[in-house]
């Protein structure tokens, strides 16, 4: 008889059994990873997470499994509902709290059904219904789920679509020169000329990883992000204490791209390597220079992914300047269970009007590729064909 546990800390797990359900080329569901945004400062109730992981058992043997947390507000989400909240709020409903399957602060696409059997990821979605029927929940959400698990969701689940710009090479480039050999002439001119203006200024860059980056790196590079958060008025969630911990506990997942002048970095770039793929995540800056934004978050990380032969960039989401950099748009999911049969019905007909919204933005998009025509570029996201 199998049995469904729900843990307020992923320290409950024996980091062995969790990993076991996955195959660890996605680092954001690593146990490392989401047991350090708890230990560390990252996830706190009064921000609205609180730790509700979904676990499946065989006696002693964990079976499957799915990062979750309870959720107050919306807020480090990257999938919209405000909306849906005000809705329920001008009918005198609650809407929170809702349960959310995620990894906190990171608009990553990922698994969320750790299961080694489409049957135990059944399990898990049949689960995660009961959740909010049981237990006075407005709804259950799975964001940034894989295409793959799409067909683990029966219609009861809604599906919300959106577009993220992602760079692949699918074409065997060698290096940054034929990489821009594909580019139409205005965008390759203006690639170039980005990178002139930076290599002129004088900033030279310095990539390291876990095992490579000092003391003196990790703290630089915190201090970007807080103060790109303080530009923007935002609240920064992630610590250092934090970054120390994947340097130690998942040093070759982390890469830092820092710009240098005169041995000092005055900017940085915060990545996490998986199997085949480097995600960009924070990025910071003490100077203002022109294109060191461009080159720091987008330039490096592709050149990064050519010398160690990792086929796709994810530099996080929206920006349609991505766009002519070569990020070219790819479609995004996730999945909802809304508890309110009519809210539910409702709901169905504003995510279909959403989801066609949203391929008919792709298809503008697509046919903006800066690639030249001959290379296939125009069409060459994943957004150029319908998703299931």
């Amino acid at each position: 008889m199998h049995e469904a546990r729900i843990l307020d800390s992923l320290a409950k797990v024996p980091p062995s059994q969790w990993d076991a359900l996955h195959d660890g080329r996605n680092p954001f569901v690593a146990h490392a990873f989401l047991l350090g945004l708890e230990q560390h400062g990252c996830l706190r109730e009064r921000w609205g997470w609180r730790p509700q992981h979904l676990t499946l058992w065989d006696g002693d043997d964990l079976i499957a499994a799915a990062p979750a947390y309870l959720k107050d507000n919306s807020h480090g989400e990257f999938v919209f509902d405000h909306a849906w909240a005000h809705a329920y709020a001008r009918a005198g409903l609650d809407y929170f709290p809702k349960w959310l399957c995620a990894v906190p602060y990171s608009p990553v696409t990922g698994p969320r059904l750790l299961a080694n059997t489409p049957e135990r990821r059944g399990m898990l979605v049949q689960v995660m219904a009961g959740l909010g029927a049981g237990n006075e929940l407005s709804s259950a959400h799975v964001n940034f789920h894989t295409p793959e698990e799409d067909a683990d969701f029966d219609d009861d689940w809604l599906q919300r679509l959106d577009v993220q710009y992602h760079w692949r090479n699918d074409r065997g480039w060698r290096g940054f020169d034929d990489y821009l050999a594909a580019f139409d002439h205005k965008h390759r001119k203006n690639i170039r000329q980005e990178r002139a203006k930076v290599a002129r200024a004088g900033i030279t860059f310095r990539v390291a990883d876990g095992t490579q980056a000092t003391a003196e790196d990790l703290s630089a590079m915190h201090d970007f992000y807080l103060q790109t958060f303080a530009e923007y008025g935002n609240h920064p969630a992630i610590t250092l204490e934090f970054l120390q911990h994947l340097a130690r506990a998942m040093p070759e997942s982390l890469v830092i791209m820092l710009a240098m002048r005169d041995d000092a970095p005055i900017a940085g770039a915060l990545c996490l390597r998986g199997g085949d793929t480097l995600y960009g995540r924070y990025w910071g800056a003490m100077e203002t220079v022109p294109g060191l934004h461009f080159e720091t978050c987008y330039y490096q990380g592709i050149e990064y992914c050519l010398r160690e032969g990792l086929t796709r960039f994810e530099p996080g989401a929206q920006g349609e300047h991505k766009l002519a950099r070569g990020f070219l748009p790819t479609f995004v999911r996730s999945r909802h269970w809304i508890a309110h049969p009519q809210f539910r019905d409702a709901l169905r007909d504003w995510c279909a009007q959403e989801a066609e919204s949203i391929r008919a933005y792709a298809r503008t998009l697509a046919a903006h590729s800066p690639f030249k025509s001959s290379e296939g570029g125009a069409g060459g996201g994943d957004a150029s064909s319908s998703p299931a």
